[in-house]
């Protein structure tokens, strides 16, 4: 497993959005950063119910010069699916993330344990990348629970920006 460390260069990340289209990373560098929201998939009731607080959060976020966007390893019909029933229609939603990117970023990868689950997907992480592509900030999870509230990193994004609050970890 990979193991990110801020201020250096995140992987380069390229993904198949739902409904149309294709996302990559950085490719219109956002003023302050890209908000990267790893999602376990369809079957994760709480990852709906995370995406739907993020869903509220969107437009406070591109205010801050931040791009936000949910990202799974789901195949097409799932993130359909997904984007049809889980009332995130203002967060853009990638799919088909391949398990050997995700390990590449660093998220704990899970193997089914019921009938609605993939074979394999991967646990929730969220990143934070700046414009040149550094990593600013990671939270990863190793399951469901216990995840990061974008209610509260959207306070802490306010500190940071107006204190130019320097990435940690890096040492």
């Amino acid at each position: 497993m990979t193991h990110l460390v801020p201020r250096k260069v995140v992987p380069s990340l390229t993904v198949a959005m739902a409904p149309q289209g294709q996302w990559t990373l950085n490719a219109n560098p956002p003023k302050q950063f890209t908000l990267l929201a790893f999602y376990r998939g369809l079957h994760c009731p709480l990852c709906r119910k995370s995406l739907q607080e993020l869903n509220g959060l969107v437009g406070r976020f591109a205010e801050l010069g931040v791009e936000v966007i949910a990202i799974s390893s789901d195949d097409r019909e799932r993130a359909e699916k997904t984007r049809g029933s889980w009332s995130i229609a203002d967060v853009p939603l990638g799919y088909g993330l391949a398990i050997e990117e995700a390990r590449r970023w660093g998220l704990y990868i899970s193997s089914a344990n019921g009938s609605s689950e993939p074979t394999l997907f991967s646990e929730p992480g969220v990143f934070l990348v700046r414009p040149d592509g550094s990593l600013y900030m990671a939270s990863v999870n190793t399951m469901p629970f216990a995840r990061l509230h974008f209610e509260e990193l959207l306070g802490s994004l306010e500190y940071i920006i107006k204190n130019n609050y320097p990435a940690r970890g890096e040492a």
